[in-house]
């Protein structure tokens, strides 16, 4: 093993899980193969000092059932499927219902809670894998997923790559939590999005089909504005998908944050249709949150659309034989 590999312990089934770190001059990402999770992501504030900008449980056992999903990468299909069924070529498909009415991040031992394998760590750039079996949470084909994180510059590059023996469905993403300042409630943190348009949601968070527009909404984050602007509005809190403008499979920009406090800024680039804004809402200072209290936090998942495979007016999820899936987003950190 590398140097920059750290081992922390092993699982009933023997396999071992720990922690890698990747840094450079502008960030130190450590990582993990539990879930091929972002662990903590450390950069400078306006006056140089470094600190921590991503939640972290505080020890690597964490990881292995991260009942949050920190940093996690959700599968096989990240978001949620309604009613845990789909439609595929014809055949009927049941996973598991693990939200509300709802199947979940892949369900209740998908992808986030698993102990991928490490592959060629090296000082900037680190893979993980898993495969996933024909009929693994009840998703068909066997699937081979790589993740790749890079540091480049101020940027976390993450890469993925998948392959299948037979159709399937899949829609990854990276679940982490985010605070610019370090701590404390996100409301004064900026946030632009570069999206006219919101997934509407029924009272489970499950699309109801229906597209709307942010215009004159609480979801209107065009113009940056601070999160807690009209987040009382939502009820609960954010926890929607918003769709990325002129989308094309290219890497555009999704979203820019900016905490003032600190100085920090992050802009969120993607190849992927929608970007997932949830704001920690059900945090409650529990050992499942790390501690953490509701609205200290955000998400922004960039990914397909949650239900696709039941909407057929969403972008496809379907992946055959013969096809790549490749996707890319990028966080690049800045100051103000």
């Amino acid at each position: 093993m590398p140097e920059n590999w750290t081992p922390a312990g092993e699982t009933e089934d023997g396999l071992q899980y720990g922690s890698v770190l990747l840094q450079n001059e502008y960030i130190r990402l450590k990582l993990t193969n539990a879930g091929a999770s972002i662990v903590d992501v450390e950069v400078p504030d306006q006056n140089g000092d470094w600190g921590s900008v991503a939640v972290s449980a505080p020890d690597l056992e964490y990881y292995l059932s991260n009942a949050s999903g920190l940093g996690t990468t959700p599968g096989r299909f990240a978001n949620r499927i309604g009613r845990g069924q789909f439609e595929l070529d014809g055949q009927s498909y049941n996973l598991a219902i693990n939200n509300g009415p709802n199947h979940l991040h892949g369900g209740n031992d998908g992808f986030a809670k698993r102990v991928w394998q490490l592959l060629d760590p090296q000082k900037d750039r680190v893979t993980f894998r898993i495969i996933s079996e024909d009929g693994d949470q009840g998703y068909p084909g066997e699937l081979t997923l790589d993740v790749s994180y890079q540091l480049d510059g101020k940027d976390i590059v993450i890469d993925y790559k998948a392959e299948t023996d037979a159709a399937t469905v899949l829609n990854i993403t990276n679940h982490t939590y985010w605070n610019l300042s370090g701590d404390g409630k996100i409301y004064d943190h900026i946030l632009k999005l570069n999206a006219d348009r919101v997934l509407e949601n029924d009272s489970d968070t499950l699309p109801t089909g229906r597209i709307l527009d942010v215009a004159d909404t609480p979801f209107d984050f065009r113009v940056a504005n601070r999160i807690g602007k009209n987040i009382d509005e939502t009820g609960n809190g954010y926890d929607c998908c918003f769709l990325i403008n002129d989308w094309d499979h290219s890497l555009k920009q999704a979203a820019w944050v900016s905490d003032k406090t600190s100085g920090r800024t992050m802009e969120v680039l993607t190849t992927e249709p929608g970007v997932q804004l949830y704001t920690a809402n059900h945090f409650n200072k529990s050992e499942a949150t790390a501690g953490k209290d509701k609205h200290t936090s955000f998400c922004l998942e960039c990914q397909h659309l949650p239900d696709s495979p039941n909407q057929a007016e969403f972008p496809s999820t379907v992946l055959r034989p013969n096809e790549t899936y490749t996707q890319k987003t990028i966080y690049r950190f800045g100051l103000l």
